[in-house]
């Protein structure tokens, strides 16, 4: 046991020191574009780890993760819109024109998100298996053709940013800022989450998502816990989006559909399953293997598909389980 949790450290402080120093290594070595592709991978760091709290701990299968992503883009972008056509977003019950003040958009990102997923997560964990995976879906999809009919940003082709958010003592402009705020945005979730599933609270969630009815027998009501970790997953998201408006310069209806759901849970099954530091692996292999197949061909996917049927046959805990040699239950 002592070998395998060394192990696992030995994984995560690894990741963690080329995270840090990534940005003055490629600048180093002429390739700061590497920097662009770092920033992208860490942002999917992000939703996927959020999503791996649903899916690892409480056992919520869902395929609607993608609206919160949505949902947190979009409001740095309307308010991005608003700020810069100088046209109020709403008069009442105050006057509020918009803003591209990060220490204002990032968090209200955030909120709206977790606003969604309050709504969303109440009317969907009051079902289970089969009828919460497709009442999530329907959910994402019809904020999906809610966004593509709002002719007023862009609809369907999406509304552009001038520029990204401003933050004081930060140029966001600049690769290397922008970078380090997207990684201080992962570690903060990511020991977060860490604290909050090893918890009491944790433990109701793991044992909700193992055997719900038997927390019922123990008289604890599971579904507000359920409901707190689907909005504090909601909101991780939804900064996620965020981040991802800011270094796209660009928000799109598609942030929302239904695909980018399946991809993020892709990362968190190809990283470790209930793992949390797993979905950064496997975002990170997902967005590399996508980067180098691309270069040779559009359909990239034909080859990353048995590449992800071998991970799940040999490496039932994920490539961080399996580097960790953790081989789980069935190992």
């Amino acid at each position: 046991m002592n070998l395998l949790m060394t192990r696992k450290q030995i994984i995560i402080i690894s990741v963690a020191l080329f995270l840090i120093f990534l940005p003055p290594v490629a600048l180093f070595g002429g390739k700061p574009y590497l920097l662009s592709l770092a920033s992208r991978i860490v942002i999917y760091a992000l939703a996927a780890a959020s999503l791996d709290l649903l899916l690892g701990y409480g056992a919520m299968i869902s395929l609607g993760h993608a609206a919160f992503v949505g949902v947190g883009a979009y409001a740095v972008g309307i308010l991005h819109f608003h700020s810069t056509a100088a046209e109020p977003l709403f008069t009442w019950p105050f006057l509020f024109a918009g803003s591209n003040n990060g220490l204002v958009v990032l968090p209200l990102a955030a909120l709206t998100a977790a606003f969604a997923a309050l709504i969303i997560g109440a009317l969907s964990l009051r079902t289970v298996g089969m009828h919460f995976i497709m009442i999530t879906l329907a959910f994402a999809q019809m904020l999906y053709y809610f966004f593509t009919s709002l002719e007023k940003y862009g609809g369907d082709d999406g509304l552009s940013l001038a520029a990204r958010n401003t933050l004081p003592g930060l140029n966001l402009g600049n690769p290397s800022h922008f970078y380090y705020l997207c990684l201080a945005a992962l570690f903060v979730f990511l020991f977060f989450a860490y604290r909050l599933v090893g918890s009491r609270f944790g433990l109701v969630i793991r044992g909700a998502g193992n055997n719900d009815r038997r927390i019922k027998g123990l008289g604890i009501h599971s579904y507000h816990y359920k409901l707190a970790v689907f909005v504090i997953a909601g909101g991780s998201a939804g900064l996620a989006g965020a981040l991802l408006a800011n270094q796209t310069e660009f928000v799109t209806p598609g942030l929302m559909h239904w695909t980018l759901s399946g991809e993020l849970m892709v990362m968190v099954l190809l990283g470790g399953l209930g793992t949390l530091f797993g979905p950064v692996l496997g975002a990170a292999v997902f967005l590399l293997l996508e980067e180098t197949l691309a270069m040779y061909t559009e359909h990239w996917m034909v080859y990353m598909g048995p590449f992800l049927v071998v991970t799940v046959i040999f490496a039932k805990r994920g490539l961080f389980g399996f580097l960790a040699g953790d081989k789980g239950k069935n190992g």
